[in-house]
């Protein structure tokens, strides 16, 4: 069976590209999201579960830059110039877990303070449980499509080449 590239960096250079790829990725984010329950039911905003929410929503939202410019530039160009990619499950996959430096970045900014310095107290909390949200949903659709047989929506059951080689940052 063909698999999405988003599977194929999972499994290559084990176990280091799973741990830098999507361990640290998801243990911060869910992180954050654990941490933002508490935060969001009890209204404590200060204490250790705030700056652990805080700390560990600035590091993935940094970290995670750090991903998406290293497979943009390792893996999206070149399996686009080389015209590499599986088809549409291959692209959505890549693309949905590309797409959580939106989310992710965003967390980092808020807790920064480069964005929503204005809101109030309220906003604030929809706006980091809104990224929270919106990070495991992109997360997930990467997920779920990265591990189809990419060839499911082109009716092909081919045996391409592996074209990706990342290797760790």
């Amino acid at each position: 069976m063909s698999m999405t590239h988003y599977m194929q960096l999972l499994v290559e250079n084990q176990p280091w590209n799973l741990i830098f790829f999507m361990a640290v990725p998801i243990v911060l984010a869910e992180t954050v999201a654990i941490t933002e329950l508490f935060i969001l039911f009890s209204r404590r905003l200060d204490g250790a579960l705030a700056r652990i929410n805080r700390t560990a929503s600035i590091a993935g939202g940094l970290y995670f830059c750090g991903v998406f410019i290293y497979l943009t530039i390792n893996a999206v160009f070149p399996l686009t110039t080389q015209h590499a990619w599986r088809g549409a499950i291959d692209v959505i996959a890549v693309g949905a877990y590309l797409s959580g430096l939106v989310p992710l970045a965003g967390l980092a900014l808020l807790d920064l303070g480069l964005i929503g310095r204005r809101l109030e107290v309220e906003a604030k909390l929809k706006r980091h449980a809104l990224f929270v949200a919106l990070f495991l949903v992109v997360a997930h659709i990467a997920m779920i499509f990265g591990m189809l047989n990419p060839a499911l929506l082109t009716g092909a059951n081919s045996q391409e080449p592996m074209m990706m080689h990342t290797h760790p940052m």
